[in-house]
């Protein structure tokens, strides 16, 4: 079904694994439209409560191959035809998404960590800014996240300067949800996804609209929205068992629904 990612759900998590190792996981035109398709694919099944985004041997993604790189090549016709959808659709899902980056996320790799809701690093990880080292800015959402993440002075210097940022530095900046070691890596990522995926995922998916409408709307428009989404949240199952659950005095047990 896919041959540069690869995509398998367990325990209601989606495990979509950038899957090109030869090349550090590098984007072509083919893994741009494979990550856009499974992204969808989790996105319209309902078994899936949870998406892990890594990469298959020692990098999470190098960003663009640019042995497919050329003098005639419209660097924007790329970013609306490829990169664009990618990240549009890694927007709108309205399910958690966890960024295990394994290795360096360098370039458009950085980007497509940045836009998840979690990153969890290796302790081996690490983010490239490259994008000014070969005189382009920063694309694919780079510029739209990086700022929401750790402030415009700081993305300002990350982005110009370009240096490597290590594990231990991302989770200063506030880049990192946190470090895990190798020994642990595995176990732990699992951990974590599977928690996301027993929450009340609607919740979750509410959480992440008004965060990106925040950031936007008027004041005024914001409280508007934010009565709408409690409506709908207060419409589900899982309130009604957190409810119930309170009052019994028990953990509550969520079906995402």
């Amino acid at each position: 079904m896919y041959e540069t990612i690869r995509y398998e759900v367990k325990e209601q998590v989606a495990w979509l694994t950038l899957n090109r190792p030869d090349q550090m996981n590098a984007f072509t035109e083919q893994m741009n439209a494979e990550v856009i398709k499974s992204l969808k694919q989790a996105a319209a099944d309902q078994n899936v409560r949870c998406v892990v985004i890594t990469g298959a041997g020692r990098a999470f993604c190098a960003g663009e191959d640019l042995s497919g790189v050329t003098e005639e090549m419209n660097h924007g016709d790329v970013l609306r035809t490829r990169y664009a959808p990618m990240m549009r659709a890694l927007h709108r899902l309205e399910k958690p998404v966890v960024a295990a980056v394994n290795g360096v996320a360098a370039g458009a790799g950085m980007s497509l960590a940045l836009a998840c809701d979690f990153r969890l690093l290796s302790e081996k990880a690490s983010f490239a800014p490259a994008f000014i080292h070969i005189g382009l800015v920063p694309d694919a959402g780079h510029l739209y996240y990086l700022p929401r993440l750790i402030g415009r002075a700081k993305a300002l210097e990350v982005a110009v300067l370009g240096e490597k940022i290590s594990a231990e530095q991302a989770v200063s900046l506030g880049l990192a949800t946190k470090v895990i070691p190798l020994s642990n890596w595995e176990e732990e990522v699992t951990q974590f996804a599977e928690r996301l995926a027993a929450m009340p995922t609607k919740a979750i998916g509410l959480v992440k609209r008004l965060l990106q409408e925040s950031e936007e709307a008027a004041f005024d428009r914001y409280l508007e929205r934010e009565a709408e989404c409690q409506r709908i949240a207060g419409l589900t199952s899982d309130h009604r068992e957190g409810v119930k659950a309170f009052f019994e005095k028990r953990k509550p047990t969520f079906q995402g629904n």
